[in-house]
């Protein structure tokens, strides 16, 4: 009797703690799957996090939209925030950058709606021009893969190096062919190339980094990636499933208004391009 009364307090605490554990997953998805709080956004701070402030503040109350933005120096962070929900939405990246980053970590992250371009350019505080550049001087790059195949991409277009055939989005040092002035690359976070430019002849920096350290790519660029068929526009992005969410849809409306376009040829005056 005793060993049965014990057998049955188990069967029903164990059936209690199974009820309760139901409960909690049918809460988390209902949390989940609620669209009716604020629309958290992770951003770089320039210009991508400038913009989204410049529709929090003018726009978003007149949408309907209660929007969040939330600043992260990297590249990382915002994608795995995005894909475990600690975020509800990014914008920071370009399609190429975001296709290396899904297939290296296997999350699954896709775009929204483009928003603009930042011209990546070469960078000196010893140089003013690109064919200053001595036999053996160093060039600071980006060091994620395409950021890094970038830069070299773009001192190609220059006749500075040349890649071999076939050298994609994932392109190094080692794809280099050609390289005249035997110049020597070091490969630094794409946050710390501007920070570099006293230790080396030249860096590539990313527009957005560039704008952050008060370089003006528009006029301080030695060489300036062209905008034209730029495949590297910056876009709105979402875990994959989002991207009906009525919160999202509405940002990615504010984000390609007029009054978006104007702040954006305005405030930055073509270091930023808008892309719609």
């Amino acid at each position: 009797m005793r060993n049965t009364a014990k057998i049955t307090t188990a069967v029903l605490a164990a059936g209690a703690l199974t009820l309760g554990l139901s409960a909690c997953g049918s809460d988390k998805k209902d949390s989940a799957s609620d669209t009716s709080g604020p629309l958290i956004v992770a951003a770089s701070p320039t210009p991508h996090a400038e913009i989204l402030d410049f529709v929090k503040k003018n726009l978003a109350k007149k949408a309907g939209l209660d929007l969040e933005v939330k600043e992260f120096q990297d590249y990382i962070v915002p994608n795995t925030a995005t894909e475990d929900g600690s975020v509800d939405a990014n914008y920071f990246q370009n399609q190429p950058y975001l296709d290396d980053f899904n297939k290296k970590r296997g999350t699954h992250i896709v775009p929204v709606v483009t928003v603009h371009l930042e011209p990546l350019g070469l960078y000196s505080h010893k140089l003013k021009s690109a064919d200053a550049l001595k036999s053996g001087a160093t060039v600071a790059v980006p060091n994620d893969a395409v950021n890094e195949a970038r830069a070299l991409k773009l001192l190609a277009s220059k006749g500075l190096i040349t890649l071999k055939d076939g050298a994609g989005s994932e392109a190094t040092p080692q794809d280099i062919s050609k390289n005249p002035k035997n110049l020597k690359f070091k490969e630094v976070e794409a946050a710390q190339t501007p920070r570099s430019l006293d230790d080396v002849d030249a860096a590539v920096v990313n527009g957005n980094y560039a704008i952050s350290a008060g370089l003006k790519p528009a006029t301080d660029a030695l060489v300036l990636e062209s905008a034209k068929n730029n495949p590297y526009g910056n876009f709105l992005a979402v875990k994959k499933g989002n991207e009906n969410d009525p919160r999202v849809k509405k940002l990615a409306k504010l984000l390609t208004s007029p009054e978006v376009k104007k702040f954006i040829e305005d405030k930055y005056a073509g270091s930023v391009i808008p892309s719609f």
